[in-house]
């Protein structure tokens, strides 16, 4: 009502008003869908990630996606855990003191699931065995490295017995390094969609990868069906081969909106956290047609100078991403809900 006043007003005093530039349909289609909230690693801000009590909580927390990192063992059998080496997660030194390679690390690939299935999975340590996130989990109870399977087979009955239709959002982790190992984790992971008829683009997962090459590959060589999503990093990092400063260019996101329906930013590439402002990387994806899903927000590790709800409003409303990752699903959706 104020605003046809306003006009009527404004029609009155002969007052003329520019013309508003009309928003491009792409970036109205996208800011209007609703965010998605990604349980990042199931529900780490509560238990161990990535096991199944995790993925559980985050489900029960109302997450829209749960995520599956996943990684190849010595008998070929796909698991859920974050690293291709076992160390931070795992009392594997303990179990297997004779079985880290040379450089000092336990790789999962050297393990049969079997092998896998006798250790412990503990809150993540860094190199001297201190706790990451000291304030979050700190019992000491059974948890256990779940397979991809078991973790489509609990998320399936618990939407059937629910009617929910939670999602699924797995991560090809490291796929030169596999191959490099003979293992084509890529081949593997389709091979597991298609048996849970889960390669389906209406379906609801997306399949992530950091490598711009894998993520071509699965699209046009491995004839994935399934929404694709490019992960960005920095180049210094050394995730993957790909040139992400390239990817984050209007010529690589188009290029990348060839095979995929998002990217996966980090945060800070999204928005610079001095002066708040955005880096205008948004933008250029949603005029490419792409989703924005970055990660991680977690509550315990906040930028500097902002609290929970700022944090949320930034990425939301000032920046908005049509989705994110994090570790704690119940505030995001408390927030999204008001």
């Amino acid at each position: 009502m104020k605003l046809y006043l306003l006009g009527l007003l404004l029609m009155v005093s002969g007052c003329q008003v520019a013309p508003v530039k009309p928003i491009d349909p792409v970036i109205k289609s996208l800011a209007a869908t609703k965010p998605l909230v990604i349980a990042h690693r199931g529900a780490p801000g509560y238990l161990p990630e990535h096991t199944l009590e995790s993925a559980t909580l985050a489900f029960a927390q109302g997450a829209d996606f749960i995520e599956q990192d996943l990684v190849v063992t010595k008998d070929s059998k796909i698991v859920v855990l974050h690293d291709i080496h076992l160390e931070t997660v795992t009392n594997v030194e303990q179990m297997f003191p004779s079985r880290k390679r040379g450089d000092g690390r336990y790789y999962a690939l050297d393990f049969t699931l079997a092998e896998l299935k006798t250790l412990r999975v503990h809150e993540r340590q860094d190199g001297k065995a201190k706790q990451v996130f000291p304030n979050r989990y700190q019992g000491n109870g059974h948890f256990t490295i779940a397979t991809f399977e078991e973790h489509i087979e609990l998320i399936q009955q618990l939407n059937r017995q629910f009617n929910k239709t939670i999602g699924f959002y797995p991560e090809i982790k490291s796929p030169a390094w596999h191959r490099q190992q003979g293992v084509d984790i890529s081949k593997l992971v389709v091979a597991e969609l298609r048996k849970h008829n889960l390669d389906d683009p209406n379906k609801a997962i997306y399949v992530q990868c950091f490598d711009f090459e894998e993520t071509q590959r699965l699209r046009n060589e491995l004839k994935l069906k399934a929404k694709l999503v490019q992960l960005l990093a920095e180049n210094d990092w050394q995730e993957s081969p790909s040139d992400y400063d390239l990817l984050k260019t209007p010529a690589g996101l188009k290029a990348i909106a060839k095979v995929a329906q998002g990217v996966g930013p980090w945060i800070p590439q999204l928005v610079d956290l001095k002066t708040l402002q955005p880096t205008g990387l948004v933008k250029q994806a949603h005029l490419a047609g792409l989703q924005v899903h970055p990660y991680t927000f977690r509550q315990d590790a906040l930028p500097k100078g902002l609290n929970t709800q700022q944090t949320l409003q930034l990425l939301f409303t000032k920046i908005k991403v049509n989705g994110l990752f994090t570790d704690f699903t119940d505030t995001v959706v408390e927030h999204l809900a008001e």
